[in-house]
């Protein structure tokens, strides 16, 4: 069983994670993700990062949301460790949470093609395929889902 909570994003911990979900995105897709997101981007109001840990308090996976308007939040630097069971899921349901306390109304994410195991993950949480948005839009390699936030 893991928690999940808010926690800095430049935190050494957070920078870890974020350096490992880099590297596996890079691996994955040939891109490591890291030009759509930068940590100043979760400073901003309604925005967060989280870190979840497992029962020995080791940082085993991290996501964020930012505004994309005030109604949506966009879901970026989602990564759980392979071996952290559930985490994932841990997060997203957090993170979710969160952007609906913030009075978001949607969440939208993108992730690519290839990365069959985050599509399947998204698709399996309730997410649909949404046209490309923003930095998106024309990119065939991309795709985009969003949920409604009830």
């Amino acid at each position: 069983m893991v928690s999940v909570a808010r926690e800095p994003g430049d935190s050494p911990d957070a920078q870890l994670l974020m350096q490992r979900l880099s590297a596996t995105l890079l691996s994955i897709t040939g891109d490591s993700g890291g030009r759509s997101f930068k940590p100043e981007d979760i400073l901003q109001p309604a925005s967060c990062f989280a870190i979840a840990r497992d029962p020995d308090g080791t940082a085993v996976g991290c996501g964020a949301f930012r505004p994309l308007s005030a109604q949506i939040a966009e879901l970026k630097r989602m990564y759980a460790v392979t071996s952290s069971r559930g985490t994932g899921s841990a997060l997203l349901f957090f993170l979710e949470s969160e952007a609906r306390g913030c009075g978001y109304q949607q969440i939208w994410l993108e992730t690519r093609r290839v990365n069959q195991r985050a599509v399947s993950f998204y698709l399996r949480h309730g997410y649909l395929p949404i046209e490309n948005y923003g930095r998106y839009l024309g990119n065939p390699a991309a795709v985009c889902f969003g949920k409604r936030l009830a």
